[in-house]
C-alpha cells in the first residue's frame, strides 16, 4: 500500500527530504499571471524574475489555481492519499481536488482520499505536510492518520508579517492610501488567518524592531509555548534569524525551521514578507 501526499503549492515545499519509506510527496502548482506572462510555480520557477516582472507591471497580477486533471496526474499510481490545499477563500483549488477525488475515486473505488482545506498558506501548510510526513513513517493506518491530522491542524497556526503590499492594493484588497502608508511610513502589516480560513489584520507595526515585538507578542496571545515553527520567508533571512533568536530566548528548545517561500506564497507575501507556520499548546 503506497501513502502519498499532494499539496498545492500553497505549501512552499516542492519536495520533502527524510520522506517515510512507504511515502511519496507530489506538489500541484499554481500558476501567477502578471501582465500577458503566466508563471508555473513549479521546480523551474524563477522567483525573482516573476516577482521584477511584476514589480514592473502597473496592472493587477492574479493566481489561478490548479485544474482537477492537475490533481488526477498527482494522484497516479497511488491507493493512499492526503490532499493538501490552499485556504478555499482565497483559491478554487480546494475545489479542484475534491472533483478529482470524486473522479480518481470512480477509475479506483478501493483508492482512500482525505482531503484537506489548510484555512491557511505557507508556513502552517508546511507543518501539516511535515505532520502528515511523520504520521506516515509511525505505520499508523490511514484512518488513524487522517484523524491525527485533523487534531493537528487546530492546533496550528498561521502568523504573516507584510512590508510590501503592492498586489494587494492592486487587486482591490487594500485602499491605495493604505498601500502608500505601508510605503511611506514603514509599516508592518502584522496578521493571521482566521479560523474560516481569511486573511486576519492584527497590528499596525512601525519599523523593523516593532514589527518583530508585534509578531512575537501575537505568537504568544494565540498560545505558543515552544512548539514546532516554520518560518517561509520572501528574501528576508534577518528577520527571521532575529525573530527565531527571540523565540529561543524564552524557549530555547523551540524547534525552528527558516525556508524561503514558494513562487504563490511570494505573489502574496511579497518582497520582505514573512508566511510562518507554528505549533500551539
Amino acid at each position: 500500500m503506497t501513502y502519498k501526499i499532494v499539496s498545492d503549492s500553497g505549501s512552499d515545499f516542492k519536495e520533502l527530504s527524510q520522506l517515510a519509506a512507504q511515502a511519496e510527496f507530489a506538489s500541484v502548482p499554481l500558476t501567477i499571471q502578471v501582465g500577458e506572462q503566466v508563471f508555473v510555480d513549479d521546480q523551474n520557477l524563477d522567483i525573482d524574475q516573476m516577482m521584477q516582472t511584476m514589480y514592473a507591471t502597473t496592472s493587477a497580477s492574479k493566481s489561478a489555481c490548479p485544474s482537477p486533471d492537475d490533481y488526477l496526474k498527482a494522484f497516479e499510481g497511488a491507493d493512499q492519499l492526503f490532499v493538501l490545499t490552499l485556504t478555499s477563500t482565497l483559491s478554487g483549488s480546494h475545489n479542484s481536488a475534491q472533483l478529482a477525488k470524486k473522479l480518481y475515486l470512480e477509475e479506483h473505488p478501493e483508492a482512500k482520499i482525505h482531503v484537506i482545506d489548510s484555512l491557511s498558506a505557507g508556513g502552517e501548510l508546511d507543518l501539516i505536510v511535515q505532520k502528515l510526513n511523520d504520521l506516515i513513517g509511525q505505520g499508523l493506518s490511514f484512518e488513524e492518520i487522517a484523524q491525527a491530522i485533523d487534531t493537528y491542524q487546530t492546533k496550528t497556526k498561521l502568523l504573516f508579517v507584510l512590508a510590501k503590499v503592492d498586489n494587494l492594493v492592486k487587486n482591490g484588497r487594500l485602499s491605495k492610501l493604505l498601500g502608500t502608508v505601508v510605503g511611506l511610513l514603514n509599516i508592518r502589516m502584522v496578521g493571521e488567518a482566521s479560523p474560516e480560513g481569511t486573511l486576519e489584520l492584527l497590528q499596525k507595526a512601525r519599523g523593523h524592531k516593532k514589527s518583530l515585538t508585534a509578531a512575537f507578542d501575537e505568537m504568544l496571545k494565540a498560545g505558543y509555548a515552544g512548539g514546532k515553527v516554520i518560518m517561509a520567508h520572501r528574501e528576508n533571512t534577518k528577520f527571521c534569524q532575529q525573530l527565531a533568536d527571540l523565540i529561543k530566548e524564552k524557549f530555547p528548545a523551540a524547534p525552528i525551521q527558516i525556508i524561503p517561500t514558494s513562487g504563490l506564497c511570494s505573489f502574496y507575501a511579497e518582497e520582505g514578507g514573512l508566511l510562518m507556520g507554528y505549533e500551539i499548546a
